[in-house]
């Protein structure tokens, strides 16, 4: 028996009477939605793993909230970059297969916009590249990036939504949602634009993470407006940036349908202008001390020797990009702050330890060239500034 015959049959018998072809219609759309223990379902895709949970699921809205200059934007870039690493800060792509990004910009300037393409997105992948790649091959194909803040706000969901049908990114970053909207408090066009997002997320199976301040008021952490509301209750997850007043910036998952993520990711800014993870094993105030720069003085950074220093973390012949020695020396000199390191180096430089080699301003490779006592002896005024007795 034909499906549309089963429905008329089922509807007359509970009515009595027979069905007009509007309500077959309805029951027809009803039996599509219908749940059954036996519907094929397609098990949900993840584009990310993060503390070995999956998140940032396809078809779905993921929703990025927190203060002005909470680190917002530094945790898209690292969401970006992932598209084209395979793991960056500690978070994985799931598919060894390149994403597609897409990145609206509605808020910054073009010229903010293309340094955060290239001073992090494209330094996180050049710092995460695999094994022999030239820094000059950065996949550029793989992004489309655009700023709309010089446009109307009734005409950039449209865009987004062209943009999305016509590049069927995997990724897509909309910074951010508040300016789709005339009033953030506007319930019915709120409701409106979160169901286009959310349509346009399922039909094409990407996943549209969607960043949006929080509430002024210091005690209210919850999305702002109405927008805020409703992408609130229809996202997959929201997460959660800040940043303390020791410069640690914190990202944190407060909601999910799925998967919780207990661990908070945590990280500082480092020399180049990146994300350094902050060791969960390092105490605050040690992690304060690893990365104040503002209260450094020569003698805070504790009496190391840099000949010492830098023999101890490097092989000679051994070339490490200039975050890498950075993270290495921090992380075995715990009480060396950031300004304390670069004052180090500069000393080990100028005493021929240190070689800098410069394939490009974003491309930096420091190598060890063993300093000879009687160098050292010869430049014994320039050394005894560098030299500071070892820690335990």
């Amino acid at each position: 028996m034909r499906l549309e015959e089963k429905i008329r049959l089922i509807a007359q018998e509970f009515s009595g009477k027979e069905t007009t072809p509007k309500t077959n219609e309805k029951l027809q759309r009803l039996e599509q939605r219908r749940i059954t223990p036996n519907s094929l379902i397609p098990k949900r895709r993840f584009l990310f793993e993060m503390f070995d949970k999956p998140c940032f699921a396809r078809g779905e809205l993921v929703g990025i909230t927190g203060r002005a200059k909470s680190g917002k934007t530094f945790f898209t870039s690292m969401l970006m970059a992932l598209g084209v690493c395979n793991e960056v800060m500690g978070i994985r792509r799931i598919d060894p297969k390149p994403l597609r990004v897409l990145w609206m910009d509605t808020e910054q300037s073009e010229e903010s916009t293309q340094e955060i393409l290239c001073d992090r997105i494209m330094k996180l992948w050049q710092r995460n590249m695999p094994e022999g790649e030239s820094t000059d091959n950065f996949p550029s194909d793989m992004f489309d990036i655009f700023n709309v803040r010089a446009d109307a706000w009734q005409d950039r969901l449209p865009l987004l939504e062209t943009a999305i049908l016509e590049y069927r990114p995997d990724l897509v970053i909309l910074d951010g949602i508040r300016d789709l909207v005339n009033d953030i408090n506007d319930g019915i066009l709120s409701q409106q634009v979160i169901e286009r997002l959310m349509n346009l997320a399922s039909e094409t199976e990407c996943c549209i993470v969607s960043i949006l301040h929080q509430n002024k008021a210091s005690e209210d952490k919850n999305l702002r407006g109405w927008i805020g509301t409703e992408l609130t209750y229809k996202s997959f997850e929201v997460y959660e940036c800040s940043k303390d007043s020791d410069r640690i910036f914190s990202v944190k998952q407060t909601m999910t349908r799925k998967y919780d993520i207990i661990d908070t990711l945590q990280f500082v800014v480092d020399a180049e202008g990146l994300p350094m993870p902050v060791s969960h094993a390092v105490s605050h105030a040690v992690a304060k001390s690893a990365i104040s720069a503002l209260s450094y003085a020569p003698q805070s950074a504790g009496n190391y020797d840099a000949e010492e220093v830098f023999t101890s973390v490097m092989q000679k012949g051994e070339k490490l990009r200039a975050y890498e020695l950075q993270s290495r020396v921090m992380e075995r000199y715990k009480s060396i702050t950031l300004n304390g390191y670069l004052y180090i180096k500069d000393m080990a430089q100028r005493i021929g330890l240190l070689c800098k080699t410069v394939i490009n301003p974003r491309c930096v490779y420091y190598s060890l060239q063993p300093a000879l006592t009687a160098t050292i002896a010869t430049t014994a005024d320039t050394a005894s500034n560098s030299r500071f007795a070892s820690s335990p």
